[in-house]
């Protein structure tokens, strides 16, 4: 496991810098100071070992979490729009997502669609909870939820260095989107600053 988790690791940090195109196995594995062998053994491909990488982005997110319904949702991205900045794994695996239609890899909709049922859940909490208005389809919130942030956080990068405004983008986002989906006794109570995640991620983001 410990090989499994440089290797992993060192490939992120590549795939963040280079991209997929870019990243070369030698360099991966340079980097993990691993072998060819360890690296097939445990991920079979380049493509693999980038599925792998993809496949991290909640566990980097959600068990830092213990809130529930709108408010859950909304920590998701507060704390994703913060942990983009400091942790090259969650990086690495945004990138390869977005990357992943142009390069032709298989599936490359299953990030996307991981994340739509991540809100989707929470938005149907959030029904349960009374929070939404009437007539709000969770499914429907929560599709427009990822493309949002996948389009906001591509021009975050581009518009700032390493995503610096992107916790206050997030903000923003929410203080648009809330009246338009949640009761008016919710929105007053949901808490959308971003210094929320600071204080959720403990005294420095997670990054290992």
């Amino acid at each position: 496991m410990e090989t499994r988790e440089g290797i992993l690791r060192a490939a992120a940090e590549v795939f963040d810098e280079m991209g997929y195109a870019g990243a070369g196995i030698n360099r991966i594995l340079e980097r993990a100071g691993a072998t060819a062998g360890s690296l097939y053994f445990h991920f079979g491909s380049k493509e693999g070992l980038a599925r792998a990488v993809m496949s991290r982005q909640s566990e980097r997110i959600l068990p830092l979490l213990d809130s529930e319904g709108l408010q859950r949702l909304i920590d998701i991205t507060l704390v994703w729009s913060r942990q983009l900045q400091t942790d090259v794994v969650l990086r690495a695996g945004v990138r390869l997502t977005t990357e992943a239609g142009t390069l032709g890899m298989g599936d490359a909709a299953k990030p996307y669609a991981a994340w739509t049922q991540v809100m989707e859940e929470c938005l149907q909490t959030a029904r349960e909870l009374g929070e939404l208005q009437a007539g709000v389809d969770p499914l429907q919130v929560a599709e427009h939820l990822v493309a949002a942030c996948t389009g906001m956080q591509l021009f975050s990068e581009a518009a700032s260095t390493d995503r610096a405004d992107l916790p206050q983008r997030t903000e923003r986002m929410w203080q648009l989107l809330l009246p338009g989906i949640a009761v008016p006794a919710t929105v007053v109570r949901l808490a959308l600053d971003p210094r929320r995640a600071v204080a959720l991620l403990g005294t420095e983001s997670v990054s290992g």
